[in-house]
């Protein structure tokens, strides 16, 4: 199998990597775009999921360091805090809490272009060695 670099979902969703000089850290961002909206006129919510999930697993494949893995979110809990609306520029920070060879844990949150928090997410993830 080879891995697409971006993934689809993150080019569906516009996410790009900022910054990932820092081994289980992340930076992503995203401008909120008017088909992600709900009928309220404000991003919908698994959305901002997707978001945090694909910072969280780019992370957690960071800190494998030289081991080619794979990721799965195992579970994920997610709080919205602040609406986000079309055009908005998002900012996503993933960071590995606790690294391990099976299950890592890990947390994000999104802000938004005035720095205010819009979502947090904690997860932890199954690590794999990718098959070649």
């Amino acid at each position: 199998m080879t891995v697409q670099v971006p993934p689809n979902c993150d080019l569906t969703l516009g996410l790009t990597c900022i910054d990932k000089s820092v081994p289980g850290t992340t930076v992503w961002s995203m401008r909120v775009d008017e088909r992600f909206l709900n009928p309220a006129g404000i991003i919908q919510g698994g959305f901002l999921a997707a978001m945090l999930d694909s910072a969280m697993g780019a992370s957690a494949v960071t800190s494998a360091g030289d081991r080619k893995v794979n990721v799965a979110n195992t579970e994920m809990k997610v709080s919205f805090l602040r609406p986000a609306s079309a055009g908005e520029v998002l900012t996503c920070t993933a960071k590995v809490l606790k690294p391990g060879s099976v299950i890592s844990f890990l947390e994000a949150k999104i802000l938004n272009s005035q720095g205010k928090l819009v979502a947090t997410a904690s997860s932890s993830y199954l690590i794999r060695e990718r098959a070649e």
